[in-house]
């Protein structure tokens, strides 16, 4: 896989699937775009660290890995983001739509405002990166590849997250139709669920709450659903397209 080219978007946190995610890549011969988000002001995201403490954690293979911040409610964001990519590598072989804004609000608490950023966050900017993402793709190079990320919102009901639902409801809808446009030039788009998976913001009664409801007795690691992202973006899954893949460990709603 030398000399493949993957933007990951929601390389955020350290603990988190995006960090996961661009680590194996790199350490399977990528070349990495990593997408972030800081505020206007500059702060970070509610527990967030700096950008240069997430990419300190590369370690020596940040000499492949290259970054962009951007706002994806910003309309005009994923095109830069793909467009970073190919300015810094030349070429964008794979993307992995990791970003999400979450949200705690219920019928009775949403907010047309947050509906409205929760689908620009979520949706609308998923649909524009792979826009973008098709747009630049020189389909010589073998195994386009795009995975989005999304939920369980179609296994079971998740109460107090409307917005996060609907938002990510749409992505796994859309993943059928993107596929069937991309199909002719050799590109497969599918979706991958991770269920629930701790990477730092469960508190101790949720995550002892959920634990028995899996048959290994704990929650999902990133290190549980990387295998299964990076086997989505190989050689090896080119059969495989237009699919939402549950991987959850089994997880009992």
């Amino acid at each position: 896989m030398d000399g493949r080219v993957a933007v990951v978007t929601g390389v955020g946190r350290v603990e988190g699937i995006g960090f996961a995610t661009a680590r194996r890549l790199l350490d399977d011969g990528y070349r990495v775009l990593a997408h972030t988000y800081s505020t206007p002001d500059g702060e970070r995201t509610a527990g967030d660290p700096a950008p240069a403490v997430v990419f300190d954690g590369f370690g020596e293979d940040s000499g492949r890995l290259c970054s962009i911040d951007a706002d994806l409610a910003d309309p005009d964001a994923p095109r830069r983001v793909i467009e970073a990519a190919l300015d810094a590598f030349g070429a964008v072989d794979a993307l992995v739509v990791n970003h999400a804004h979450s949200s705690d609000q219920s019928l009775a608490t949403l907010t047309a405002a947050e509906l409205d950023r929760a689908w620009a966050v979520n949706a609308r900017a998923a649909i524009l990166l792979v826009q973008a993402f098709a747009a630049s793709h020189d389909d010589a190079r073998a195994d386009g590849r795009v995975v989005l990320l999304t939920s369980g919102q179609h296994l079971g009901p998740m109460p107090g997250e409307l917005p996060y639902v609907l938002s990510k409801g749409a992505v796994h809808q859309a993943t059928r139709t993107l596929a069937d446009e991309l199909a002719d030039r050799g590109i497969t788009v599918n979706a991958l669920n991770p269920g629930p998976v701790d990477t730092g913001w469960p508190s101790e009664e949720l995550r002892e709450a959920l634990a028995s409801r899996f048959p290994a007795g704990r929650w999902g690691r990133p290190g549980d659903i990387v295998p299964v992202l990076a086997w989505l973006l190989s050689a090896d899954s080119a059969w495989v397209t237009g699919q939402v893949i549950d991987a959850e460990g089994g997880f009992r709603r």
